[in-house]
């Protein structure tokens, strides 16, 4: 990217709404409740020929330092320093406010360069009010209208005018159709048997961290990055959008998606918080690891159960984070009752590795990250059908199938059709017939058999094909 830009301005103007469409896609969580936006986000940008880096921030207020409002302001702050050139977007609507003059005298302050953007300017009035936005200093307002895409094109002249032709096309070559989108795509096909699928280290390992409101995630993830790069507090469902953030742990590239809180679903009512909700869904479904973090003062409850199964059924590799261990009294017993616990509630992924941690002390945070990557090079096994066959052939020998209406069933083949998670085929005679309980222990003896903990089994049973049906019968 040729250079980075940040979206700034007092709360409901249109940020996010800006964002979006620079983006080309919905990233960002935007409705009419100002405030929506408290955590800076990054973001790939498109504006006709113009390619870069952007960043989307919260509404400017004025409040002291410990109150929620305040770490957002400071969070802006930190995302006017890291960029190269402020948007500074006004409501041509409303006109000018006392807020607008506050963040003006913020921008000259730090000697940023600025291009002044008067949204909703096809409203009715809005003439006024982009007449009004000469009076910040700031030069000749932009009139534009991120909702309907106008005024794109003078955006575009505006923002080459401020950073100078030299930076706004020094692109380096970059493929931005590449670089844009957040999800790569794996091919699931193999073409030999390998034990393991070789993994692409040069791609970043893409991990979601989900649970309960203020178990703690946020702390989590800036105690990783060395820095308070996620908005934080005592308030309990603070993160609202699903951030992603980069860093490396032991040479390994890795994507952490911050998430909000996830409630019970008779609980969440609010617009905003289903918004919230369904942009957690869409990380775990992006995400290749999830880590759940609980409370260790109140672990297990029904919702971190619920979501574990959410997880599972999505067919992500699951880790536990048992969060906030320093607050926990006689450790060693604690932790004999959670591993028991983690058996007996969570069957259908026997040997989930369950870490205890203090995000905010740092403890235990090498050790969940081993389990990470341990979890993952299990999600991506491989298993050769010959090796699969022979299982099957000693399995079926000492624990055979049950017989359905005085008919033994047959497991006849067994061969893996796909990974990630790992995905296998049997073929047998009558698959509607064959027990559950057996199909259940088929897929226990293989997680221990193979080494196969932790992660979600999937077993497909069809049919073989009969070479004589649609023939008739002769005499």
């Amino acid at each position: 990217m040729s250079f980075t830009l940040a979206i700034v301005g007092r709360p409901n103007v249109g940020k996010s709404t800006l964002f979006n469409r620079l983006a080309g896609k919905k990233l960002a969580l935007v409705d009419d409740t100002p405030g929506v936006t408290r955590d800076r986000r990054p973001g790939d940008a498109k504006l006709v020929d113009l390619h870069f880096q952007m960043i989307d921030t919260a509404g400017l207020e004025e409040s002291g330092p410990d109150t929620l409002e305040g770490r957002m302001r400071a969070q802006t702050e930190a995302a006017i320093d890291e960029a190269d050139i402020a948007l500074f977007l006004v409501d041509a609507k409303m006109g000018i406010t006392p807020a607008d003059e506050t963040l003006a005298k913020l921008l000259r302050k730090r000697g940023k360069k600025v291009v002044l953007v008067a949204n909703k300017s096809e409203a009715r009035g809005a003439e006024s009010g982009l007449l009004d936005a000469y009076r910040l200093g700031l030069g000749e307002p932009c009139p534009i209208s991120a909702e309907h895409g106008e005024g794109l094109l003078d955006l575009r002249d505006a923002i080459v005018d401020a950073v100078g032709e030299d930076v706004a096309f020094d692109d380096d070559e970059e493929d931005f159709d590449e670089a844009e989108t957040d999800v790569d795509v794996y091919d699931d096909d193999f073409e030999d048997d390998e034990e393991e699928l070789e993994i692409d280290t040069s791609k970043p390992l893409r991990v979601a961290v989900v649970g309960r409101p203020n178990a703690g995630k946020s702390t989590l993830i800036n105690e990783f990055l060395g820095q308070d790069r996620l908005l934080t507090g005592p308030e309990a469902g603070i993160t609202r959008d699903s951030i992603s953030v980069e860093w490396e742990w032991n040479d390994r590239k890795i994507k952490m998606f911050d998430t909000a809180g996830m409630r019970k679903r008779a609980r969440v009512q609010e617009k905003l918080e289903k918004l919230s909700v369904a942009d957690a869904l869409r990380a775990i479904r992006f995400a290749e690891v999830v880590v759940v973090v609980l409370d260790a003062t109140i672990p297990f409850e029904k919702q971190d159960l619920h979501i574990a199964d959410l997880i599972i059924k999505e067919g992500r590799a699951c880790v536990i984070a048992i969060n906030k261990w320093d607050l926990v009294e006689n450790r060693q017993e604690h932790l004999k009752y959670l591993h028991e616990e983690t058996r007996r509630l969570l069957p259908q992924v026997r040997g989930i590795l369950a870490v205890p941690i203090s995000g905010q002390m740092g403890n235990g945070l090498d050790k969940l990250m081993q389990a990470v990557i341990d979890t993952h090079k299990t999600w991506n096994r491989r298993i050769p059908t010959a090796r699969l066959n022979r299982w099957l052939n000693i399995t079926t020998a000492q624990h055979p199938p049950p017989a359905v209406s005085g008919r033994r069933l047959k497991l006849k083949y067994m061969t893996q059709v796909k990974s990630r998670p790992p995905g296998f085929m049997i073929s047998c005679t009558r698959p509607d017939s064959l027990p559950t309980s057996y199909s259940r222990y088929l897929i226990n003896k293989m997680r221990e058999d193979f080494d196969m903990p932790a992660i979600p089994i999937r077993i497909h049973y069809r049919s073989g094909d009969n070479p004589f049906e649609g023939r008739r019968r002769r005499r």
